[in-house]
């Protein structure tokens, strides 16, 4: 948030209604990819199934830009991390 506003502050108790408010749909999510994955009879979870929670914990184009967006974060991660392991 510093980054984008930098005047801007937040309260521990706004923080702590965040985290909350993120551990409660990384539950969400979760529970559905298990859902999918016993659906699918496969023991190990894929993005495919992760994906296919976020789109069924998330309403229509939030669940699309949600996927988009956390599958460019992942790319940009393993390109960091495979850049910065040399």
């Amino acid at each position: 948030m510093k980054e984008v506003h930098p005047g801007m502050g937040i309260t521990s108790e706004a923080m702590t209604i965040i985290n909350n408010f993120m551990e409660d749909m990384f539950e969400r999510i979760a529970g559905e990819a298990y859902k999918l994955s016993e659906y699918s009879k496969k023991q190990t979870m894929s993005a495919k199934e992760i994906q296919g929670a976020v789109k069924l914990v998330l309403p229509g184009e939030l669940g699309k830009h949600a996927v988009a967006e956390g599958t460019k974060a992942v790319t940009n991660y393993v390109a960091y991390n495979s850049k910065n392991s040399i």
